[in-house]
């Protein structure tokens, strides 16, 4: 049974139950999680059944973000803002499902589709609108110039196709149309059938958990827990902000180039903490450019998330209450803020990764003991495409590689690993070798390549991938000039490579965004950044 008005209005009163939270938290991301595991256990490509790339939220019927998988940092703060964009923009009836990948609605590049549905409790008049599920997942090609939809574009059409919101369900039905539309224009229409269907899959089994919960304890038990829960996140994101110094601090740092023009893009920002608020101005910032570095509004704004939700340990919730204590500015017309129709295919990757170090750097001012170096700040992202001959169909492959991760106070940095806003796997080479025309020739660290200091950074990685067919390849990377700044003293990471190896053993150096065929027998070699240092690197004693 529900319960009272008076009662309802007592509990809110009173302090947080700690318990309640901890309970609800974890049963709220359960359904999250659920969802995760079901769309990576059904889709067809090897980017998300086995590189996971992709994730999963659940939001309350205000839209606001619930609950989280432990899934993709920057697809899930930006999966937030389409759903406040759509939540009164569409209609919600009963058994829609809504599919999304434009960056004006929220979208981050155009391979990340969303698809969103709404979950009710009850039925006929009596039913009530309870939440929304969403997941978002990169799709290997969505079409554009190049097979992968990742080359060095200069303008969003030539990325691939772009969604608006399109009902791709309704009264619980697959629309075809839709479905259609997308597949005609890809170059591997059967893994995108897969892919959407467990996409669809993965809300449909959020929507059963969901209602089951509300049905179980009741809508106003409920609605107070998220209540509950989003006042205490904020309240703990104001004491991790309090717990700073009050004050100013900037920071500058910058990406390579764009592709298209001589470089560098600078990245600016003035964060200011008062009273455990933070305003993140990025005044100065360089304007929006040619190339595919520009990074939606939504992306920028879940880089910014991200950092200050590092702030705080994982007992909290992640709900929107973490983003209350949050100001973000961004000049339209920037690099951080684009107008509609500009390149966005690496503003997701790179540019992200940027906006993380320029953030870190202004706090590692403020309080310089707590925060790390620098990362890699590059997702190098490798798309390869053509036809198989053996299994006499297209191919679209895609990866993200890791690198080094900045050292800390405390430790050093760790190798090899993906960092900040991208939390994928590497794909397995048994895997990739099973479904691709390709196999992979080297895979290691790549010794020496962190920074030193008293506590060293991370090493990157070598990948050397041999075409078995002729193919496209093309590379968006970052940190091929600028080195990833130690902090507090220590060295910077080695900067990354990209190279072709020819058949014949010459190589041939690529820069940081590059896309070209390449002949069958050639391999490409990627030599990923190392992290940052921390601290002055001690001297043994003289013996």
């Amino acid at each position: 049974m529900d319960r009272t008005e008076t009662d309802i209005d007592e509990v809110r009163g009173a302090a947080p139950d700690p318990v309640q939270i901890a309970v609800w938290r974890h049963l709220l991301a359960s359904v999250a999680e659920e969802m995760g595991a079901t769309l990576e256990r059904t889709a067809s490509s090897p980017n998300i059944r086995d590189r996971r790339d992709a994730s999963c939220a659940i939001f309350g019927p205000d839209g606001e973000l619930i609950a989280q998988a432990a899934h993709i940092p920057v697809h899930l703060g930006a999966m937030a803002v389409l759903l406040r964009s759509l939540r009164n923009e569409v209609a919600w009836p009963r058994g829609i499902a809504w599919m999304c990948n434009d960056p004006a609605h929220g979208g981050t590049h155009l391979p990340d589709i969303t698809v969103a549905m709404p979950v009710y409790v009850g039925l006929g008049k009596s039913a009530r609108l309870v939440g929304f599920t969403a997941s978002r997942a990169h799709h290997a090609d969505v079409g554009g110039s190049s097979p992968g939809s990742l080359a060095p574009a200069t303008e969003l059409c030539q990325e691939g196709i772009v969604i608006p919101p399109v009902a791709l369900m309704r009264g619980g039905s697959l629309q075809a149309d839709p479905l259609a539309i997308l597949c005609a224009n890809t170059r591997t229409p059967d893994e995108r059938r897969g892919d959407i269907a467990a996409q669809i899959g993965a809300c449909r089994i959020g929507c059963r958990r969901l209602a089951a919960i509300v049905q179980t304890h009741g809508w106003d038990t409920y609605q107070l827990r998220l209540a509950e829960a989003r006042r205490y996140s904020a309240a703990a994101i104001r004491s991790a902000l309090l717990a700073l110094p009050d004050g100013c601090w900037e920071a500058e740092d910058q990406l390579d180039d764009d592709g298209q023009t001589a470089g560098p893009l600078s990245i600016r920002v003035r964060l200011t903490l008062k009273g455990g608020h933070a305003d993140i101005d990025f005044t100065g910032t360089a304007k929006q450019c040619q190339g595919p570095m520009n990074a939606p509004l939504a992306v920028t704004t879940s880089a910014c998330w991200y950092v200050v939700r590092c702030l705080v340990g994982d007992e909290i919730p992640t709900n929107s209450g973490c983003w209350e204590p949050i100001t973000i500015r961004a000049p339209h017309g920037c690099l951080l803020n684009p107008a509609e129709g500009a390149a966005v295919a690496a503003g997701n990757t790179e540019t992200s990764q940027r906006v993380v170090d320029v953030l870190l750097a202004a706090l590692g001012k403020c309080a310089p003991e707590r925060f790390p170096a620098a990362s890699q700040g590059t997702m190098n992202n490798l798309t390869i495409g053509g036809w198989d001959p053996t299994r006499r169909r297209n191919f679209t492959y895609y990866e993200t590689l890791g690198g080094g991760a900045g050292a800390a106070n405390h430790r050093p940095g760790s190798s090899a690993i993906h960092s900040h806003m991208t939390n994928t796997l590497n794909t397995p080479a048994e895997a990739l070798e099973s479904y691709y025309p390709l196999r992979i020739e080297a895979l290691g660290i790549r010794s020496r390549s962190g920074g030193a200091g008293e506590f060293p950074g991370g090493d990157g990685l070598l990948r050397r991938t041999r075409l078995l067919t002729p193919a496209v390849v093309s590379i968006l990377a970052e940190r091929r000039d600028s080195r990833p700044p130690g902090a507090h003293g220590g060295g910077g990471g080695v900067t990354g490579r990209n190279s072709i190896v020819e058949a014949d053993g010459s190589r041939r150096e690529l820069p940081a965004k590059w896309s070209g065929a390449v002949a069958e027998e050639c391999a490409v070699e990627i030599e990923t950044p190392g992290g940052g240092g921390w601290g002055h690197e001690v001297q043994p004693a003289d013996s």
